[in-house]
């Protein structure tokens, strides 16, 4: 792909990224943004060059220090090898799926999400606070993206469902396929600015992006009639253009979304629910059973729903077992990096005799 823009601003790059550089970086590097990883090579496209491919980067030797869709690399004109990932203004992530608590990075760098969901069974209230939770965690905008309102009867009963997971949540009820209703999705399009869409298979992303870049060049599916469970289009993640001269991150659809170091984005999502554990008579309450907690409290007069302060203890639950074995898979492998780094400087001294 020939880039049609010629300044870093058109890829999103501004002060919080600059600020990293020093004097020698600036003239030595080469600042470019990861559209697409692959396995052992990304590609990358800056300024008035084209997409070219790089290999694959981690710094620190650490999960976070992995180069994800949306990083900004600093490239060695030439030889085209990153020398430094510069620190991310937003970051996705979540635990992989399976037993080996691996951090997996979804997308970096990015200034709204929006969160697809459909007028049919794959609505899913639970999924939706996920997805908000992540979105609070980076600070970045979220909306939900109701797809398929031709298909239902009355679509508004949707999106006046999702409004309320938030206070002053934006949702927005749409035709996909239709240029016209997607339009209020169109200031989010400007120049420089990148947004991610992530949500079930088959709730409808590609043919979302396919009508906001109006290029048509993802393949879309349909979705099983007997459970409108999609099957997966997207089978990896990149950056497209949008016509305005903003990007769209495609992303695969998700299934299992194990949410890690999130704790203040479920306490944004939960708002109402932390100020009540806030009030609650012990400090370490565990809002089952024990005496003076202010949350079954208001389970019980009706001013807090049973389901909400259950998917409230399971998200809250989830992200601390989480975050706990995140955390000791980080410090082994801090310590393995240092033996590393120890085994090779005592190499050097010991050349050098």
């Amino acid at each position: 792909m020939t880039t049609e823009t010629s300044t870093l601003a058109d890829f999103g790059w501004n002060a919080f990224f600059y600020t990293q550089l020093n004097t020698d970086d600036h003239m030595a590097a080469l600042p470019v943004r990861v559209m697409s990883v692959h396995r052992n090579s990304l590609n990358v496209a800056g300024p008035d060059f084209e997409q070219v491919i790089a290999p694959f980067f981690a710094q620190d030797g650490d999960e976070e220090g992995r180069a994800t869709v949306g990083d900004w690399l600093l490239l060695d004109p030439e030889t085209l090898q990153a020398v430094h990932l510069l620190e991310r203004k937003s970051v996705f992530k979540r635990r992989a799926a399976g037993t080996s608590h691996k951090l997996q990075l979804i997308a970096a760098n990015i200034d709204t999400l929006f969160i697809v969901t459909s007028c049919n069974k794959d609505f899913n209230i639970a999924r939706l606070e996920r997805y908000l939770v992540l979105a609070r965690e980076a600070e970045v905008t979220p909306i939900i993206v109701i797809t398929k309102a031709d298909q239902a009867e009355v679509p508004q009963d949707f999106s006046r469902e999702a409004a309320k997971l938030m206070p002053g949540l934006l949702v927005e009820t749409i035709d996909a396929r239709d240029p016209k209703s997607v339009a209020c999705l169109f200031p989010w399009r400007a120049p420089g600015q990148t947004i991610a869409v992530v949500g079930s298979s088959g709730v409808g992303k590609s043919t979302l992006i396919n009508t906001l870049t109006g290029a048509g060049k993802i393949a879309t599916q349909g979705v099983r009639e007997d459970d409108a469970k999609g099957r997966h289009t997207t089978t990896g993640r990149a950056l497209h253009r949008l016509p305005e001269g903003g990007w769209v991150l495609d992303t695969p659809g998700m299934r299992e979304l194990q949410l890690t170091d999130v704790k203040a984005g479920i306490d944004d999502v939960f708002a109402d629910v932390a100020a009540l554990a806030r009030n609650c008579r012990f400090s370490d309450c565990q809002h089952e059973v024990e005496p003076g907690c202010a949350i079954l409290a208001a389970v019980n007069d009706g001013t807090l729903e049973p389901d909400r302060h259950k998917r409230w203890q399971k998200l809250a639950a989830e992200e601390a077992h989480n975050s706990a074995n995140t955390a000791q898979r980080r410090a082994r492998d801090r310590a393995f990096g240092k033996m590393i780094k120890g085994a090779l400087q005592d190499k050097k001294k010991y050349d050098r005799k």
